[in-house]
């Protein structure tokens, strides 16, 4: 049987199709592949086309949902096989991760943990609508490294400034992103700012590498 290729991955998340996502995702880790680049090439381009046609109007929130789900169908197969393939180890890096109170939109957040998880760190997800002091009790509890905020609204960005200034006493360094987000308004706030998962993935890395302190 040939292994399913990038462009079939892609687009069984375009195409929102749970079933083949996951009989893909099955495959793959059958086929004994290397799952990284099957997570980035294959189904995170899948999910990052699909915000690409979300945009720019072509896809509406029925089809964002359901690819959404099918991407998490995936990833429910492909990242127990990754972490099962790398043995017990110590993580690069403990992250919380969602999006924050006021704003309900999750892909971009959860596509981010799915990355950041399949490069190391240990992920505790949120998800959405999440107030700071949520983000803050975690990041006590698991004694995270970062605490990643996102934000797609101009409305809600605002919490990420709220989050800074709780975090400011505390080890957890901050991460944020989304749509109306810049490099300046992370540097404004005191943050590190990712413009897309791939870029998380590294600032992430940086965060964690940085001497303490800085």
């Amino acid at each position: 049987m040939q292994d399913p290729s990038f462009s079939e991955m892609r687009q069984s998340i375009v195409d929102g199709d749970v079933e083949v996502a996951e009989r893909i995702a099955r495959e793959v880790v059958a086929s004994g592949t290397d799952l990284l680049p099957a997570i980035d090439e294959g189904f995170a381009a899948g999910i990052r086309e699909v915000g690409r046609l979300w945009e720019e109007g072509e896809y509406f929130l029925p089809e964002l949902v359901q690819s959404a789900v099918a991407m998490k169908a995936a990833m429910a197969i492909v990242q127990p096989a990754l972490a099962a393939r790398r043995g017990p180890r110590e993580p690069l890096g403990r992250v919380v991760i969602g999006t924050v109170q006021g704003d309900l939109h999750d892909i971009g957040k959860t596509l981010v943990g799915t990355l950041l998880g399949a490069h190391g760190f240990e992920v505790h997800d949120l998800g959405a609508d999440v107030p700071v002091e949520t983000f803050l009790s975690r990041a006590r509890e698991v004694k995270a490294d970062i605490v990643a905020a996102s934000a797609l609204l101009t409305t809600t960005m605002v919490v990420q400034d709220t989050l800074a200034r709780a975090l400011s006493s505390g080890t957890a360094k901050l991460l944020v992103g989304g749509a109306p987000t810049t490099p300046q308004w992370a540097k404004q706030i005191g943050a590190a700012h990712a413009e897309n998962a791939m870029s998380a993935v590294a600032a992430a890395r940086a965060l964690v590498e940085a001497p303490a302190g800085s």
